[in-house]
């Protein structure tokens, strides 16, 4: 086998991995393959999808972020609270409404990381827990419910019979892409992941880069957070519980490198991709949720094993 062969296969392993996946699930429940089961699959990786991709540009920086499933919550009940039929608002409103919230915790969350100085982990463990706080005290634990029809169809809705959530997740996608391989922006987040002082001294302003990941983060989970509230038709403080370890976890499988500075979306997508068919096949075949996390955090570590083991061989 030629070398090239070699790096290709390594390169593209995860890609694999997904596709036995899917193999070895259509094999064991026929019902895997069907095209509302496919639909549940798209709708269920969608957001996930989403926060990954702001958690990919905060991981790229060497950081972390662990307020994301919490923005949801807070956001999600922002959307719900100007989504409502009663207030007739237009969705976009409601939506931009919560990624503003969104953008907030983010940039807070900048601002201790790249200013301040505080660890990114503890940053982002000290607003995920004051964020969920503040979603069950604006709410005293009680879903929004009443939503309008427009705020309704923004997740639920189909365009030629594709779920509207196919086309958030791939305009993120998109948008991400072009920002991290075509920008400016994109060649500065790879060199302050991969040697801040480096960065520092080619005259790359760090802290401003740092701080711009976390608020495309917190952009990542206010959309996150509106279009869950739109496809529960509710804003539940509740919402996003474990969702910052699904993106992690996708990020991390697709072969983003948590010391920073390598990685992509396109590894991020089939990372997520994986995830959700992962997920969905196990809940076909009755396989217990408990059992679940567990192989969840074995992936994770096995990623994160070879993540490091591939640093020490350059």
């Amino acid at each position: 086998m030629s070398s090239k062969t070699k790096e290709f296969l390594k390169k593209t392993t995860i890609f694999w991995v997904l596709v036995l996946l899917i193999v070895i699930m259509a094999f064991l429940s026929p019902a895997f393959l069907k095209g509302r089961n496919v639909a549940n699959i798209v709708k269920q990786i969608s957001i996930n999808g989403i926060l990954a991709v702001g958690m990919t540009m905060v991981i790229i920086t060497g950081g972390i972020d662990l307020s994301v499933g919490s923005v949801v919550a807070l956001s999600s009940i922002t959307a719900a609270f100007f989504g409502t039929a009663e207030k007739d608002y237009p969705a976009v409103i409601a939506v931009l409404m919560a990624v503003l919230v969104g953008v907030i915790v983010g940039l807070i969350n900048g601002i201790g990381v790249a200013y301040i100085g505080f660890p990114a982990f503890i940053v982002t463990l000290s607003t995920m827990t004051i964020v969920r706080g503040l979603a069950l005290i604006v709410t005293n634990g009680v879903p929004i419910f009443g939503l309008s029809d427009s705020m309704i169809n923004l997740a639920n809705g189909t365009l030629a019979n594709i779920p509207n959530l196919v086309f958030y997740l791939l305009a993120v996608f998109i948008v991400g892409i072009v920002l991290l391989n075509f920008t400016v922006f994109g060649r500065h987040l790879y060199s302050v992941g991969g040697n801040s002082e480096a960065a520092n001294s080619a005259g790359i302003h760090v802290n401003r880069i740092l701080t711009v990941s976390y608020c495309i983060s917190g952009f990542c989970a206010g959309l996150a957070g509106a279009l869950a509230a739109s496809r529960i038709t509710s804003g539940n403080p509740t919402t996003g519980e474990g969702y910052e370890m699904n993106a992690i976890s996708a990020a991390v499988i697709g072969g983003v490198s948590m010391s920073g500075g390598k990685g992509g979306l396109f590894g991020t997508l089939i990372g997520a991709l994986l995830i959700g068919v992962m997920q969905n096949g196990l809940d076909i075949l009755g396989i217990s949720s408990y059992y679940q996390k567990v192989i969840q955090g074995l992936i994770i570590l096995v990623a994160v094993f070879f993540d490091i083991r591939g640093n020490k061989e350059n």
